[in-house]
């Protein structure tokens, strides 16, 4: 079955007919993404001890500092006294290990490395903790080593400043990896897999293009975008172009190819709750289809259930091919019966049929026309004349104004 169409009003509407082919389809989603610090890559420096801040090396926020390199020098009595235990611990080991039994000296022994464990917990160095032997004195001030590379973000500590244990002193983060989070639509999470590489731009750095790869597609939608958050890892550069903060332009390459029938998007009427493609049958002949999408690329969708490989589809005026083939459908329901004539209204028809059984009827008989006009201009002079809506006769207001106040209500609708 099909709908036929005159070949002069398929030039006038414009259609355009294309062949169903196979293919394979690959996506490519450009979107923009965020630059964030590594989580893994950021470390808090805290001191476990509560003190004052003697001296300050690293001094402002955005400083560079390797692993190992002094942060501040920090006065603190308990540390003090650690120091004082320690020294006083080595020095009963070397007195006892002369002349003292074998538990004696394991029992100094311990002592001496009882107090070396709390300065090792306290973060001071091994060079510091010899340097004390060494001058066999305790030091006043000890100093806080950083311990990674990477840049200062944060600083929340002054020089003079009394800080308590577990206080937040600096973050340091290492930017030479950072990421790009993306925000991804639900109907291109198909196309995003872990692993796959991605191509970045930066718009302060045009013609420049890096490479970096998903590591993590996050397992939540966000209420506000409707958007899924895709995690991608980028190598910075040696000068740090890309910047926490920053927007980038990224550009998701799928890895996945699918081979598979497939039609112009432009090509299905979407009607919310199905899915129409017109095919072209030749000879002027039309057929509106159901058909079962897949994904989409690039202008081209996957075409599940309905078309066939080879077959000849309407890109072009399909939504008015569909549509006379919908109203024509609607119009043989209404007849019911095919010798109706539906280019003229129903009543219209029934008129004129019955009018063309008088006059039949009339002429067969021999009446007399003229006599048949006057009778019927006669009948309808009488009928508007028994249907006149027009109230004739003075109307006695005096009769109905009950409050003799001279004021009537009168109907909207009594035009009288």
């Amino acid at each position: 079955q099909g709908i036929k169409i005159d070949p002069v009003v398929v030039q006038n509407i414009g259609v355009r007919v294309e062949t169903v082919k196979r293919q394979k389809l690959q996506k490519i989603i450009r979107t923009t993404a965020k630059i964030d610090y590594d989580e893994r890559r950021v470390t808090a420096v805290t001191t476990k001890i509560m003190g004052w801040i003697e001296k300050l090396y690293v001094d402002y926020t955005g400083k560079y500092v390797s692993k190992g390199q002094p942060l501040f020098e920090i006065y603190s009595p308990e540390l003090v006294s650690t120091q004082e235990e320690y020294l006083q611990a080595i020095r009963y080991l070397k007195k006892v290990s002369t002349q003292g039994s074998k538990e004696v000296i394991e029992g100094a022994q311990e002592l001496v490395n009882s107090a070396k464990r709390r300065l090792l917990y306290w973060d001071i160095s091994e060079n510091d903790i010899n340097e004390i032997e060494k001058n066999n004195s305790p030091k006043k001030t000890l100093t806080i080593y950083s311990p990674v590379n990477g840049i200062v973000v944060e600083k929340m500590v002054y020089q003079g400043q009394q800080v308590m244990a577990g206080m937040d002193l600096y973050k340091i983060a290492d930017l030479s990896v950072v990421w790009a989070i993306a925000d991804i639509y639900q109907m291109d999470l198909p196309w995003i897999k872990v692993g796959q590489n991605v191509e970045l731009e930066l718009s302060y750095l045009p013609g420049k293009k890096y490479q970096g790869k998903v590591t993590y597609i996050y397992p939540f939608l966000n209420d506000e975008t409707k958007t899924i958050k895709v995690r991608t890892e980028v190598r910075n550069t040696p000068n740090y172009d890309f910047k926490p903060g920053m927007f980038a332009t990224v550009k998701f390459i799928s890895p996945v190819s699918i081979n598979a029938i497939v039609v112009p998007s432009q090509a299905i009427i979407r009607s919310g709750e199905r899915n129409i493609a017109v095919i072209s049958l030749g000879g002027g002949y039309f057929e509106p289809r159901e058909v079962k999408l897949g994904v989409e690329s690039d202008g081209l969708v996957q075409v599940l259930e309905g078309i066939r490989e080879g077959e000849n589809i309407v890109v072009s005026s399909q939504f008015l091919i569909d549509s006379e083939s919908n109203l024509k459908a609607a119009i043989q329901q209404m007849s019911g019966h095919a010798g109706m004539d539906m280019s003229k209204p129903m009543n219209e028809s029934k008129k004129s049929k019955a009018e063309e059984m008088d006059h039949s009827k009339m002429n067969h008989e021999g009446m007399d026309h003229n006599k048949i006009n006057h009778e019927q201009t006669k009948s309808k002079k009488e009928k508007s004349e028994t249907s006149s809506i027009i109230r004739k006769g003075v109307i006695d207001l005096k009769s109905i104004d009950k409050n003799k106040d001279g004021k009537v209500f009168q109907d909207q609708m009594d035009w009288n």
